[in-house]
């Protein structure tokens, strides 16, 4: 069944179609840094609360909710690494995508996507392609509390991000860590090492940022939720991702372009939890550097959908400020109910873009 975005999300079935005009081409030469004039206090990051602990285990992975009674302290106690992974039809395969424990997908320019991929409780020992940052990126991986970390930016989107106190490590500013591989051509061949990353940050474990089911009580997406076994996004003409439930696996199937979205060890990507968010995307003015869309998540709010295990519940999202996690709740109020592991966040346009946005969910 298919529906129109501007109909009640109470259907089960929403169809989506996006085509944005692009201002620039995915590989658009970034102008380089300029200084920076201020530097305002950070916000206060805030912890979302955790679920009831009725079966909650004594420690679990903070961006996950999966039990960590036997992991080891510092793999505890180590921070976050958010960085930006390229997800053009050039830089896939990528490489260890799938041990992040949650990955954003944002629309950039020429309507293709790029990610904003969090590693803490399973880091591995290289990773990427590693792209640019854009000035959404603080604001939406900012509650992680460690690093952002990328290959460059226009100098306005570098300073606006130095200047709120979010950490940075960039290939272009200094930082180290980054090498590229003769197997593709630039800029789809650079790649990351985490060991690196970890020497540059003083940064501790992040908070919380999500309510997680566990034994003893039941998921509100699983009990609550409608029975669904396929999602497809159509962000533009180059990005339609998409996820099948597998139940053999018990885990959502990503898919790129009606095709296994998979590493380059063969792995398909997959999550525990995909989360679908509505969000309103602007262009930034073209002083001082090219114009690009920017999804504003900060100071927002609206609504969507979330799928655990093989069900989808209706959504209402909201985010206080950079530093502020995501908070996601069902339309009574009550925190909405992950199941323990790993979750992708898509962050589909609503508003600000040439054409009304659905998705096609079955």
């Amino acid at each position: 069944m298919r529906t129109s975005r501007a109909l009640s999300l109470s259907a089960l079935a929403v169809v989506t179609s996006l085509v944005a005009a692009a201002c620039s081409s995915p590989d658009v030469e970034e102008a380089p840094a300029v200084t920076a004039t201020a530097s305002p206090t950070p916000v206060e990051r805030t912890a979302v609360p955790a679920a009831p602990d009725d079966g909650i285990p004594d420690v679990v992975w903070p961006l996950t909710g999966a039990d960590a009674t036997k992991a080891d302290e510092a793999d505890l106690a180590r921070a976050a690494l958010s960085i930006k992974i390229e997800n053009s039809a050039d830089a896939r395969p990528q490489q260890n995508v799938q041990n992040a424990d949650i990955v954003f997908e944002e629309y950039v320019e020429a309507g293709i996507s790029r990610l904003i991929a969090v590693y803490q409780s399973d880091v591995p020992e290289t990773l990427g392609p590693v792209r640019s940052m854009r000035p959404m990126d603080k604001n939406i991986m900012g509650s992680m509390g460690g690093p952002l970390i990328f290959s460059g930016a226009q100098g306005r989107f570098i300073n606006a991000t130095r200047d709120t106190g979010q950490e940075m490590i960039a290939q272009d500013t200094g930082g180290y860590g980054f090498f590229r591989t003769s197997d593709r051509s630039a800029p789809h061949n650079l790649y990351g090492t985490p060991a690196d990353f970890y020497e540059q940050t003083d940064a501790t474990a992040p908070d919380q940022q999500f309510a997680y089911a566990y034994e003893g009580q039941t998921s509100n997406v699983v009990d609550e939720g409608k029975k669904v076994s396929a999602i497809d996004i159509s962000m533009s003409q180059y990005s339609h991702p998409g996820w099948r439930w597998d139940a053999d696996e018990a885990s959502w199937m990503r898919i790129e372009g009606g095709e296994p979205h998979t590493q380059d060890d063969g792995t398909q990507v997959n999550a525990e939890n995909v989360v679908m968010l509505w969000v309103t995307v602007k262009y930034t003015s073209s002083s001082g550097g090219s114009s690009v869309p920017e999804t504003l998540v900060a100071g927002e709010s609206g609504t969507g959908y979330v799928a655990a295990g093989d069900s989808m519940v209706e959504v209402e999202w909201s985010k206080a400020g950079q530093f502020d996690p995501f908070v996601i709740t069902t339309p009574a109020g009550e925190d909405v109910e992950l199941v323990p592991g790993n979750t992708w966040v898509e962050l589909i346009p609503n508003k600000g873009i040439s054409n009304d946005t659905s998705i096609d969910i079955s």
